[in-house]
């Protein structure tokens, strides 16, 4: 360990002088440029004609066209400019709407008309699609007003943020990338200190490493120039919401959220504050809902609420510091802090085998932006995370897991911690060369992990269904004519009864001697499994990526953009010196006058890396063998377990299974038994994804902006995991080969070795989607915005932690991708024209269901693995044939039956509608002239329709609003006056519609097929705590200044 911190201390090092000789310091709201090319209708250049911009203030600078009639202004701030050219033999002209983002090149090409009297052009701020490769019109920008439509627990609002997102292409097991101020990971922030959200932004761009289809970015508030301020509290109680679908009764329940934000100058014209503040109290719940045995061993349902209180605070101060006139810095540090009682409680899992979580987070990020010239904008950005978690506690008593009926024992990680330290440094550098924009840069991050655990210490029993001797009524063995037992298949919780009846009956031994452990499994008892590590609990990991590139936007003409980049990406611990990511893009439209173009045509392809987890890589260091010694016996392999014998008792309604006579690891070692190993495969490498997309954006009448796309993505080297030391298959029957007793002869290709669990990239991964975006600003007072999505999903692996069946043949494996989700629908919106001044924001979100796998719940091939699937039942006078709501299975399948492919079930539906309604009372004097209806640096009050601003990643490419989604916003809740009070009702599942999560998949449990949790506030399961993603009503009182 001492020589990983030491590997850390370097890469702070190196860190810390690349940030100082980079430029200055480092983090967001950097400058901007406005170029474009100034033309007479003919199509001739104008030399020598004056631009002038100024800003909000009146603040103007002024530019000269050059030959070609071009122009350009550096160094602007963020924010709305008004462009005025006045020039000899020309009608004036003026545009009123132009956005100016963070980092970005706003292009603006002008046309004069030749003044034959005294006139003046006026461009409003509605404008038609353009071909601007950061103007998409199927992206989607939200800020100010749109923001109220979003819920403010953070929570909900990053699953929001991922529903509006929608299923991002290629193989992701992550979701939808956050980031936030142009930095990965991190919190997310307070709502009421954000900016600004964009989707979806400039998909091909070779600054951004992931696709840009399922991307967020997040960019905060920044200090204003003179003093403004919140102060919130949010409430709710279980008497506001309706009960929980899986719970007997309504549990207790509050939510207590308040804090605010505070910003002004420091200096004039120089510095400016942003802080903000934030604690939330909830007392949780959470619902366990399992299938226990009562005293006189008889199934018995068991559904309590158990309390999970979870508290949590966080504040972030921020500072905007203008060095000079060419070199800003922003610095923000935001501190994070929570506690969670009983986490560890849910579904099958019973109330022992709760435990305590605390977390600590410190965030710094600086951003240095140095305007090198009018031309030339260079930006270095740099963040430092520290993470600590403490798991205290828990018990280590030994968990007794009944595969999907209950799950039981001790939590068996007391005094676990967590600590990761994480450096992230970028710098890029953005110019302009005629027609071209071009940006440059790289960036280095390295994660530093130290974990101490001592999960399974204590080791675990697992009981499994499978075929087992039928019993009447007397629990006696039923026999044929011939003798023989009568087999049956029974379920993992009849497994685990038998286990603890037979414990205490003599199975007709002499002198009254109870059953062995042998007498026992023959009549179907007995763990299936049981397993425990033992050695170091401490395991770390030091982990970094590189990732430079280059990207150029060509204006080959107003109506045409091609953009081309390539970027590199190499981490270690993983192969692929070579992983180069090459994109290209473009746009055109068909109407050559920029004023004109109301239909757009584009399309790109780019080639995306995704990064191995450097937790996959703690796996590996910690279950190598020599820090930490696995073991798994099955019941094939049982002759060198001790008798352990089994127990339970209720106390006060509370369920506790036991066990006595645990083997331990030196024990195991002692026997022979063969430990099982972590590893990454020698072949491993990052997979990456091919993605190709085609749109069609169209301008319709009444300011209506329409997408249609096609996005298309292959992934291949897909993460899997596989035992590579598995039992070698009978080819026939695909599994192990019998000795003459009936027995699973287990023999291993290396047979000094156990199981040796890879970490490979063999996967693969195919999806087809057509998604339609609709956005409609009719004005001020009524907005719509949102998505449909079709998808087709494919692939033969979901996660890094799936194993095949077989795991010789993958042949298998191809089929339903858990994100096959058919259908996906998002619409949101704000109606402020409602009477008495009240404001609705709706939204609805429906999803058709997610895949999920269908198993025996059997180990059926020896590989300690409970992946098995059933097959198409040809047979249904057999025993061990199922009929369920899927299909007619057979669960113990013959040679030449066909298996069910992978992901062969389908979840239920989502629907959700969402309303939150306000009302804002405004008193005071009135607020002073321009100092804007947004609240604090929010950017409110801006005019409805046209292309909204915006950059990507706080000085990445990507800006212009495209009119997808979010667009321009409209002032949000405030009035004239300078205080303004707000009262707001949000209702989330207003007709309390069942959200179910994804169904349990196991033939052997008693709730096959049925959701034992919720599916979360959008879809994306979690259970959504207190009450399972049923009818919710929040309450928030909020004071604005």
């Amino acid at each position: 360990m001492r020589q990983l911190r030491g590997t850390g201390l370097k890469v702070a090092a190196v860190c810390a002088a690349v940030l100082f000789f980079g430029v200055c310091a480092s983090a967001q709201q950097s400058l901007g440029t406005l170029r474009g090319n100034v033309k007479d209708e003919l199509g001739g250049v104008i030399i020598g004609a004056t631009v002038t911009a100024a800003d909000a203030a009146g603040v103007e600078k002024t530019a000269t066209t050059d030959e070609q009639g071009n122009y350009s202004f550096a160094g602007l701030a963020p924010g709305r400019y008004t462009v005025r050219i006045n020039q000899a033999g020309f009608a004036a002209y003026e545009n009123l709407g132009v956005e100016v983002q963070a980092g970005r090149t706003a292009p603006l090409d002008i046309v004069l008309t030749v003044a034959i009297e005294q006139e003046e052009v006026t461009v409003t701020a509605e404008a038609p699609v353009g071909t601007e490769a950061e103007s998409q019109a199927g992206a989607v920008v939200l800020r100010g007003g749109d923001l109220d439509a979003l819920p403010d627990d953070p929570d909900d609002l990053s699953e929001a943020l991922q529903a509006l997102a929608g299923p991002g292409a290629g193989s992701s097991e992550d979701g939808a990338q956050i980031y936030v101020d142009g930095f990965t990971g991190g919190r997310l922030p307070p709502k009421e200190s954000i900016r600004e959200i964009r989707i979806n932004r400039n998909p091909f761009s070779a600054e951004y490493d992931r696709l840009g289809y399922g991307r967020v970015e997040i960019f905060t508030k920044p200090g204003t120039d003179r003093y403004r301020g919140q102060a919130f509290f949010n409430f709710n109680d279980e008497s506001l919401n309706a009960r929980s679908p899986f719970a007997a009764t309504r549990a207790p329940y509050q939510l207590r959220r308040y804090g605010g934000n505070l910003s002004g100058p420091l200096s004039a014209k120089r510095a400016s504050f942003f802080f903000d503040f934030e604690r939330r109290e909830t007392d949780d719940n959470e619902v366990v809902r399992a299938v226990v045995l009562d005293a006189g061993l008889n199934p018995l349902s068991f559904n309590q609420t158990v309390l999970t209180p979870d508290d949590r605070t966080t504040f972030s101060p921020r500072l905007d510091y203008q060095i000079n006139p060419t070199n800003t810095l922003v610095a923000r540090y935001t501190f994070e802090r929570g506690t969670r009682q009983n986490e560890g409680v849910s579904d099958f899992n019973l109330p022992t085998r709760a435990y305590d979580v605390e977390t600590t987070q410190h965030t710094l990020q600086l951003t240095e932006t140095a305007v090198i010239n009018q031309k030339v904008i260079n930006e270095t950005r740099f963040q430092f995370e520290r993470d600590r978690r403490r798991q205290t506690g828990g018990n280590n008593l030994p968990v007794i897991r009944v595969l999907e009926s209950f799950t039981g024992g001790g939590a068996q990680n007391a005094l676990s911690s967590n600590d990761q330290d994480r450096f992230e440094l970028q710098n890029y550098t953005s110019w302009t060369a005629g027609a071209h924009s071009l940006k440059a840069g790289a960036r280095l991050r390295a994660d530093r992990i130290d974990d101490i655990s001592s999960q399974n210490f204590a080791g675990t029993f697992t009981f499994a269904g499978g075929a087992a001797p039928q019993l009447d009524a007397n629990n006696n063995v039923v026999t044929d004519a011939n003798g023989n037992p009568v087999l049956i298949q029974i379920t993992s919780l009849e497994r685990y009864r038998r286990t603890l009846f037979f414990q205490g009956q003599t199975c007709g031994n002499p002198n009254g001697a109870l059953c062995t452990q042998a007498q026992i499994r023959a009549r179907g008892g007995e763990p299936t499994q049981f397993s425990i590590s033992g050695g170091d609990p401490e395991a770390g990991v030091t982990y970094w990526d590189f990732s430079p590139f280059v990207q150029d936007d060509w204006r080959v003409r107003p109506n045409l953009t091609l953009s081309a980049g390539l970027r590199y990406e190499r981490q270690n611990r993983v192969g692929g010196d070579l992983d180069f990511a090459p994109r290209v893009a473009f746009a055109w439209s068909p109407a050559g006058d920029p004023r004109k173009q109301h239909t757009v045509v584009r399309g790109g392809f780019g080639i995306f890396y995704q990064r191995v987890n450097e937790n996959l890589a703690l796996q590996t260091v910690r279950s190598n063998g020599a820090n930490q010694q696995q073991f798994v016996v099955t019941d094939v392999t049982s002759q060198f377990l001790n008798q352990s014998t089994f127990a339970q008792t209720t106390t006060g309604g509370l369920f506790t299974p036991t066990v006595l006579g645990i083997p331990t690891t030196a024990q195991l070692a002692t026997f022979q038994v063969r430990q099982t190993v972590r590893q990454f495969a020698p072949d491993i490498r990052a997979p990456y994804t091919m993605q190709t997309a085609v749109s069609l954006e169209q301008q319709l009448p009444y300011r209506i902006t329409l997408s249609v796309s096609y996005i298309g993505a292959r992934t291949l080297h897909v993460l899997r995991s596989r035992n590579v030391n598995a039992p070698l298959l009978d080819l026939a029957t695909g599994r192990p080969p019998l000795d003459a007793a009936g027995r699973q002869l287990i023999v291993r290709p290396n047979p000094t070795l156990g199981n040796v669990f890879q970490f490979e990239s063999s996967g693969v991964f195919n999806q087809n989607q057509l998604v339609v975006n609709v956005n409609n600003r009719f004005s001020r007072k009524f907005t719509l915005f949102g998505n449909y999505t079709l998808n087709f999903a494919k692939s033969d692996t979901d996660y890094s932690s799936n194993f095949p069946v077989n795991q010789y043949d993958l042949s298998g494996e191809y089929g339903n991708s858990t994100q096959d989700q058919r259908h996906r629908l998002f619409i949101g919106g704000a109606v402020n024209a409602l009477p008495w001044g009240l404001r609705l924001n709706p939204t609805l979100v429906a999803n058709s269901g997610r895949p999920f796998n269908i198993t025996v719940g059997r180990d059926l091939n020896g590989d300690t693995l409970f992946t098995e699937r059933p097959a198409f039942a040809t047979d249904l006078s057999r025993a061990s044939v199922r009929q369920t709501p899927y299909g007619t299975f057979d669960v113990d399948p013959l040679p030449g039956q066909v298996i069910i492919p992978r992901n062969y079930g389908r979840g239920p539906g989502f629907f959700s509608v969402n309303m939150r309604l306000s009302k804002t009372i405004g008193f005071g004097e009135l607020a002073a002239a321009g100092a804007g209806g947004g609240r604090g640096g929010g950017g409110g009050g801006g005019r409805g329709g046209g292309r909204g601003g915006g950059g990507g990643r706080g000085g990445g490419r990507g800006g212009g609003g495209g009119g997808g989604g979010g667009g321009e916003t409209f002032g949000g809740e405030s009035t004239e006056h300078r205080y303004n009070l707000t009262l707001s009702m949000n209702v989330q599942n207003l007709f309390n519609h069942p959200s179910l999560g994804t169904p349990v998949g196991n033939l052997s449990s008693p709730f096959f097929g049925q959701s034992v949790a919720g599916g979360g506030r959008f879809g994306f399961g979690g259970g959504a705590g207190q009450n399972g993603g049923a009818r919710r009503v929040d309450l928030q009182l909020r004071f604005s200044f």
